[in-house]
């Protein structure tokens, strides 16, 4: 993750993709969401989609785990001070997190995240919060998650008003 003051808008990143299984959809669904609709495929058939579909946490949970992933593979180098850039800080919350379409058995879902915003910080004058729109695709084209994500990202240089 870069210092704040590098991350650009516009910045878009492709996180890869994932195929959810009958078998990791019931298992994640077991222990976290465990809506019928998610555990019991005959029961879901007579459900509001008409199939097993995975829960919507488990879709945003497989972006979680490419997002880290995607984050370390494009580590930035120290800078020219020999200082490491930033990990990537805490979230203080997701915005307006949507899942439009069901993830069915089978699903290739793609996931990408887009920087949209900068916030300075007041009260933390080392740290900004980045915005960036994140985004899974099933191989249909369909949008089946999207949320505006927040994190805190450290500063190379407080700010100093």
């Amino acid at each position: 993750m870069p210092w704040f003051e590098d991350v650009k808008i516009g910045t878009r990143m492709e996180l890869g993709s994932h195929t959810f299984t009958e078998d990791e959809i019931i298992a994640f669904a077991k222990k976290y969401d465990p809506q019928y609709f998610h555990i019991d495929p005959e029961a879901a058939k007579n459900g509001p989609f008409g199939t097993l579909t995975a829960s919507g946490w488990h879709t945003s949970a497989t972006w979680m785990k490419l997002m880290i992933a995607a984050r370390r593979a494009n580590a930035e180098p120290p800078d020219a001070d020999g200082r490491q850039p930033p990990a990537g800080g805490p979230s203080p919350g997701f915005l307006d997190m949507k899942w439009p379409v069901p993830v069915r058995v089978g699903d290739t879902i793609s996931y990408s995240t887009e920087v949209i915003e900068k916030i300075d910080m007041r009260s933390r004058p080392g740290w900004g919060i980045v915005r960036s729109r994140n985004v899974g695709v099933n191989q249909n084209g369909e949008v089946v998650m999207s949320f505006i994500g927040q994190g805190l990202v450290q500063r190379r240089e407080p700010r100093k008003d």
